[in-house]
């Protein structure tokens, strides 16, 4: 066994790890980091996504610190059309390959191991193994062990279906779609799309824009999402009046709310928030952001399986509970069930510092390198876990309607925490993972004239605050409960 000594030892070189990484470097001018990771190159579970897959909020605050994303351009065409360029799948992979060959081992501080997983602790000794050789590390931490896997972040190709599926039948990931070229003498006839969630949609887009007829695509969709507008959260130096409009949208909405569900209905007529089918109150939130033209090419699809599950797939029929659904020959089902973010993640928060032990979780829903930037960060400038814990409360992983509430008042309470400090206020106002810091930062540089609206999102959150909070403590009750 072969052993090494660094001063914080990295689980994981996806999205989370790697923005820790990129800052604590800066930060830390002195220290060694060594990060290990199951995957073949950099980039977590990005490397198990399927091909078409593209971020579905702007770039401009994705990834980390230190490098941009993507071009600071407006699309011209597609379903993102007048907005700012959305990364894809290749473009993911290659930002961070170069993060990692370009910056953090260059840099002398910087060790990277891939296709390497974590063992444990015995006394002081932390021991890892390469997986494909079977060879074991063991590593002296001088400092602390960082856990970038607490997301656990799941996609169709790692992901089992809980369902059965017949001998015979034409099963695939959203990742196989685009090989079906390959075989034109055996394309699918017709397809089945199961699951509700950003996967699903994106499935059903690309199937969409590829020319597959609405008609022959059904969709099995357990529930139906609310989502974010991605007008309204385009990059703040562009667009800063939208991204006031949207905080002030959700201030108003919830303080004159008594349920979720109520606030969402009023987002909803703001177009704040949007649905696919208007007939449908929808009661799941993960999170996802969409566009209108995306709503409305989801919208040809009327073949729709609402509020059940698949238990089981045949040949030419799928069975939903009690119910047998016939389908036409050559069917093919797509597997879209899989959950980004397990939302049972909520029972198994703990304080982000501890000890020797880093657990890097979310300070602000849903902005997840930010937050592990932001950890970095208060790693490096202050002294005690008490004052470092004190900053950053671990927000609520909400996952539903009714209990969203709670996670927008977590995050105004955060907003207070760290703005009234005058050290995570200035990394806030340089950090371009957070959505509006450096916009403001540099609006305030300027004098720029936009400053007057801007200056009233204060005071209509102050004003709101108190029937935020009542919101807010009473999604809190339900999300603890469920």
């Amino acid at each position: 066994m072969s052993s090494q000594a660094t001063d914080y030892l990295i689980i994981g070189a996806g999205a989370v790890g790697l923005a820790f990484a990129d800052t604590l470097i800066d930060e830390d001018p002195d220290c060694h980091i060594t990060i290990i990771d199951k995957h073949v190159a950099p980039g977590g579970h990005w490397n198990d996504a399927y091909s078409f897959v593209t971020l579905h909020q702007p770039s401009a605050t994705y990834g980390v610190n230190s490098m941009e994303l993507c071009p600071d351009r407006v699309d011209t065409h597609g379903h993102n059309a007048g907005m700012y360029p959305l990364a894809k799948h290749s473009e993911i992979l290659a930002y961070y390959s170069k993060l990692m060959s370009e910056r953090l081992i260059p840099s002398g501080r910087v060790a990277y191991h891939s296709l390497t997983e974590y063992i444990g602790k015995d006394a002081s000794t932390h021991t890892a193994r390469h997986i494909l050789s079977g060879e074991e590390i063991a590593f002296d931490v001088r400092r602390k062990l960082v856990d970038a896997t607490w997301f656990k972040t799941s996609v169709p190709a790692t992901h089992k279906p809980a369902f059965d599926i017949a001998e015979g039948t034409r099963f695939a990931i959203p990742g196989d779609l685009p090989g079906l070229w390959k075989d034109t003498q055996n394309l699918p006839q017709h397809y089945v799309v199961i699951g509700g969630g950003k996967t699903a949609m994106d499935t059903a887009v690309w199937l969409l824009e590829a020319g597959v007829s609405p008609d022959r695509i059904d969709w099995v969709r357990p529930r139906d999402s609310w989502m974010f507008n991605r007008k309204l959260l385009q990059p703040a130096k562009h667009h800063i009046e939208d991204l006031i409009r949207f905080q002030v949208d959700l201030a108003e909405c919830a303080a004159s709310s008594e349920t979720g569900d109520e606030m969402f209905a009023k987002l909803g007529e703001r177009g704040t928030m949007l649905r696919i089918d208007p007939e449908v109150t929808p009661k799941m939130f993960h999170y996802a952001v969409i566009s209108e033209a995306e709503i409305a090419l989801l919208r040809q699809i009327t073949n729709v399986h609402r509020g059940r599950h698949v238990t089981a797939l045949e040949p030419q029929a799928m069975v939903l509970g009690d119910d047998r659904i016939e389908l036409p020959e050559d069917t093919i089902f797509i597997n879209c069930t899989a959950t980004a973010v397990p939302f049972e993640q909520r029972d198994n928060q703990r304080p982000f510092f501890e000890g020797d032990l880093v657990t890097l979780q979310l300070a602000q829903t849903p902005f997840v390198p930010y937050s592990a930037s932001l950890a970095a960060f208060l790693e490096a400038n202050f002294e005690t876990d008490e004052k470092r814990n004190a900053l950053c409360p671990p927000a609520p992983l909400t996952d539903a309607t009714d209990t969203y509430p709670y996670a927008v008042m977590a995050n105004l309470m955060s907003t207070a925490i760290l703005s009234n400090n005058e050290k995570t206020n200035a990394f806030n106002a340089k950090s371009r993972l957070h959505p509006t810091g450096p916009a403001v930062a540099e609006m305030i540089a300027k004098g720029d004239p936009r400053l007057a609206e801007l200056s009233k999102v204060a005071p209509a959150i102050q004003a709101n605050m108190p029937g935020i909070i009542q919101l807010g403590m009473k999604a809190k009750a339900l999300h603890e409960a469920s």
